[in-house]
Formats: C-alpha cells, sequence, structure tokens
C-alpha cells in the first residue's frame, strides 16, 4: 500500500471505531451484535469491526481491513461475521461509503413480523423518503443477505431495510451518514409502534411525502452562503 493509501486506512479506522461507540449512545446494539464498516475511498479495500469483540474494547487499532470480498487483508483479529454482506453492498454498489447492522429493539421486531413500516410520520418521509423495506431471510456467513439488502434498496429511497427475522441494515455515503440512518430507523419504528397501538396511523398523501423528502435532502440544514464582494 502507498502513503495515501495507508494514511486513508488509519482516518477510516478511527472513524469506524468512534461510530461503534454511537450504537451504544443510541442503545441500537446488544453485547457484541451489529457492526460498522467503511468503504476505503478508491481502493477494493474496506474497515469493519472484528467478530465477537466488546464495545468497550473497540478501537481504532482493533478495526480490520478486509477486501471486497472479504477476505481479511490487515489486521489482528477475525472480521465481523457480516462481512461477506458489507462486501457485496459495496461491489453491488458503488455509491455507497458506509454500512451498518443492527438488532435495534423496534425496528427488528418489524422485520420479525416480516412487515415493512409505512410512511406515517414527516421524520420519516424526510429521512427515507417513504416506506422501511422489508427484506427477504438470508442465513448469516455468505453474501445471502448481502444480495438482499441490494435487491431491496437498489431503486430505493430508503438507505435502511428490515432483513426479515433479522435485523437492520443501512447504507450511506459514509459510515456516519448510515450509522445516522440506523438511529433514524429505531426512531421511526419506536414510534409506528406506539402508533398502532393507539390506534390506525393517519396515511400520508404521496405528494406530501416527496415534497418533504425533496425539502429534507435538498433544502434542510446550512447551506452554502455565496460570498458578498466588496
Amino acid at each position: 500500500m502507498n502513503a495515501e493509501v495507508t494514511r486513508q486506512i488509519a482516518e477510516l479506522r478511527e472513524t469506524v471505531a468512534r461510530q461503534h461507540a454511537e450504537l451504544t449512545r443510541y442503545n441500537l446494539v446488544a453485547w457484541t451484535s451489529g457492526n460498522v464498516s467503511a468503504r476505503v475511498p478508491g481502493q477494493d479495500l474496506m474497515v469493519i469491526k472484528p467478530s465477537g469483540v466488546s464495545y468497550d474494547d473497540l478501537t481504532a487499532a482493533t478495526m480490520v481491513v478486509c477486501d471486497l470480498d472479504g477476505v481479511l487483508v490487515e489486521g489482528d483479529f477475525a472480521p465481523s461475521s457480516d462481512t461477506a454482506a458489507h462486501a457485496y453492498v459495496y461491489r453491488a454498489m458503488p455509491e455507497v461509503g458506509g454500512v451498518v447492522h443492527t438488532h435495534s429493539s423496534y425496528a427488528t421486531a418489524w422485520a420479525a413480523c416480516g412487515e415493512s413500516i409505512p410512511c406515517h410520520l414527516t421524520a420519516q418521509a424526510d429521512e427515507f423518503g417513504g416506506e422501511i423495506p422489508i427484506g427477504p431471510f438470508a442465513l448469516i456467513g455468505g453474501d445471502d443477505i448481502g444480495k438482499g439488502i441490494v435487491a431491496t434498496l437498489s431503486g430505493h429511497r430508503s438507505p435502511a431495510v428490515l432483513m426479515r427475522n433479522h435485523g437492520v441494515f443501512t447504507i450511506g455515503r459514509d459510515a456516519r451518514a448510515a450509522v445516522k440512518a440506523a438511529v433514524m430507523c429505531e426512531d421511526v419504528a419506536r414510534t409506528a409502534h406506539l402508533a398502532h397501538t393507539l390506534g390506525q396511523p393517519v396515511p400520508m398523501a404521496q405528494a406530501d411525502i416527496d415534497s418533504l423528502y425533496d425539502r429534507y435532502q435538498n433544502v434542510y440544514g446550512q447551506q452554502p452562503v455565496a460570498p458578498t464582494g466588496s
């Protein structure tokens, strides 16, 4: 590896370790479940969590580097059991720079029921552009989970998929964006569950969903301000 790639990997080790702390901060994982990965820009490589290591023990040094076939390239630990799924997503979706997997309680409850989360909330329209879809069941270990993620999310606005009987996978332009999607997915799933316990949630018009999504993706937040000339 040349010096620039080595530098990028060192930075991503720090980033991925830091993003795992967000999973525990937002109560999205239990024990050693869940994982975050990040693509190394311009390389067929990714940085991912090691398998079965406590979140308290995760540091930049414990992160591992794999190629996009899921083969360990650098690191002292075996990579996550979901590595093949992450690798498949990166191979199939070049625009994706980060992948996250959680078993967060409310979203995974929807996955256990085999149900997508209909869009009844403005916050869901903002972040997901509509429903959060349900993906197929697939066994852990190979790339079947990755195939299900890609098949479900390709051409879909949502950066999150509920894999049937399993849990949540999210994608993003980088690891932080994928973690944000996982946090928001659990928030939406919890509120949707509560709404269903109260009665029948009120549907939203598709035009309103489209308008909210466009505003949030293109207008919301701090926008660059053109400098004023003298």
